[in-house]
Formats: C-alpha cells, structure tokens, sequence
C-alpha cells in the first residue's frame, strides 16, 4: 500500500515542472528504493544469521546458546540468562568492568582477532592475580560470525563483588 502510494506522489511530482531536478530525482530514488527493499531477498533472512553456540555454565551443565552474527558475544549469553544483563551495561571498552569475562576453548580462540590492547588491559586489571588467562575474553568484544558455529565458552562464577 505505501509502495502504491509513494510511486502515485512520485509520477505526480514529476509532472510538476515548478519543482527542482534534484527534488525529483530524489523522490524517484527513494520510490525506488522502497520497492526493492519491500521485495525479499535471501540475504534478509535471519535464518542465514543464527551461529549455535555452547556455553558451559559455572555448575558446569553445557547449554546451547543461539545468537546472531554481527551480535556480541555478551549479548547472546545475556539473553540466554548466562549473564547478568544489568551487570554490564555498555558494551564499550571504556565503560567495561570484566563481568562479561568468558574462557573460549583453545581450537575456537584462534578462531578469534586477537584481544585489543584495552581489551587485555581490563582482564588484567580485574584479574585476581593481575595475570592474563589466555582464555579469557570479554564477550562484549567478541563480535559473533558464522566461521564460529558451534564455538564452546564457558561462564566463570560472578566474582566475590558481584553476589548478592
């Protein structure tokens, strides 16, 4: 209907020869653009954007996670329940206080660009011992992608701080 609609303005305005080229063309390209976007393609499909993922939880039980590609990491656990949504905000390295800390399995780790320079400096310095696991990360910079399908994380126990 908006389709119809916006091709009806676009013929009338092209008709009317008081208003600019510039103003025309644009109507044209947008009337344009909305058909096109309103027709499915196959790459629109949030089917082609599900990674299924394995968390180990701090009981231990293995869980399956399904997130989206382009997604963090974080958010995925966090709509699964395997973090605390209000325990981490933002998901900027500037505000981060390492309550998103994951431990990835080796074989997937390589899998990953390697941790930032902030990245590791905030997992150090909330890190009991001020020494780097190197399987930590913190899963608000890890940017989901369809090369990590079936990826395994575990989910440490919330730090002495974070229990109510």
């Amino acid at each position: 209907m908006a389709v119809v609609n916006l091709r009806r303005l676009a013929s009338q305005i092209s008709r009317n020869p008081s208003l600019s080229h510039s103003f025309r063309a644009t109507i044209a390209r947008s009337s344009a653009s909305s058909v096109t976007s309103s027709t499915p393609t196959s790459s629109a499909k949030v089917s082609d954007r599900i990674v299924n993922l394995f968390a180990i939880d701090p009981d231990g039980h293995k869980r399956g996670v399904i997130g989206l590609s382009g997604q963090t990491l974080l958010k995925a656990l966090t709509n699964h329940g395997l973090i605390d949504p209000a325990s981490h905000r933002l998901e900027e390295i500037d505000a981060c206080s390492a309550e998103c800390e994951v431990h990835i399995a080796q074989e997937w780790l390589e899998k990953l660009p390697p941790p930032t320079y902030d990245e590791q400096y905030v997992l150090k310095r909330n890190s009991r011992a001020r020494v780097l696991n190197k399987h930590s990360r913190l899963g608000c910079q890890v940017v989901l992608t369809p090369e990590l399908q079936g990826m395994v994380v575990a989910v440490p126990e919330p730090k002495p701080w974070d229990i109510p």
